[in-house]
C-alpha cells in the first residue's frame, strides 16, 4: 500500500511539529486530533491554539482531510511566525530602552558634574570678593565658552568685580 499523506503534509509547507492523535470511536466512527506546534517561539501564547478535530468515518476525513486542515495549519504558522517576530521586537526595544537610559544617566552625570563644577568656581569667586581680592576672583570666574548656559550670569558677576576692582584702586 502506498500512500501520499506526508507529500500532502511536505506540500503544505508550514514551519512547526505535528502533534496527531487518531482514536476509533464506536462503531466505524474515528476521532482525529492534529495541533501544529513550534517550540521555537518564546511567546506561552503559543500554547493556547487548540487542536484541531475531525470527527468521521475514515472514508470522510480521508475526504476532507487535507482540504480541511490547509486553511488553519497556514494560519497557524503564520501566527507564529508574528509572535516569533513580535517577540525579537520586544528584546530590542528592551535593549534600546537600557542603551537609552544609559545615555540618558551619562548625560544627567557628566551634567551634575559640570554644575558642581561651576558651583565651586562661583563659590571661590564668592570667598574672594568677600576678602576684597577681586583681581583673584576675577581670574576665577568661570569662562562664558565653557558654560554657555550662565554667560549672562557670568557676564553680570564679571562686570560687578570689574567695578568693585576699580574702586578699590581709586582709594
Amino acid at each position: 500500500m502506498t500512500t501520499n499523506f506526508f507529500q500532502e503534509i511536505a506540500a503544505l509547507q508550514v514551519q512547526g511539529d505535528w502533534k496527531m492523535t487518531i482514536s476509533t470511536g464506536t462503531g466505524n466512527e474515528m476521532i482525529v486530533s492534529l495541533l501544529l506546534t513550534n517550540e521555537k517561539v518564546g511567546d506561552d501564547a503559543r500554547k493556547l491554539i487548540p487542536p484541531m478535530i475531525f470527527k468521521g468515518t475514515a472514508q470522510e476525513i480521508d475526504e476532507a482531510f487535507f482540504t480541511s486542515i490547509e486553511a488553519p495549519a497556514k494560519q497557524t504558522a503564520s501566527l507564529f511566525a508574528n509572535m516569533e517576530q513580535y517577540m525579537k521586537g520586544v528584546e530590542e526595544a528592551k535593549l534600546q530602552s537600557k542603551m537609552e537610559q544609559g545615555r540618558e544617566s551619562k548625560e544627567r552625570k557628566e551634567k551634575d558634574e559640570r554644575k558642581k563644577k561651576y558651583e565651586a568656581l562661583i563659590k571661590k569667586v564668592d570667598e574672594l570678593e568677600e576678602a576684597k581680592k577681586y583681581q583673584e576672583a576675577i581670574a576665577c570666574l568661570p569662562k562664558e565658552k565653557d558654560y554657555p548656559e550662565q554667560a549672562e550670569e557670568i557676564k553680570k558677576r564679571l562686570e560687578i568685580l570689574r567695578q568693585k576692582n576699580g574702586q578699590l584702586t581709586l582709594m
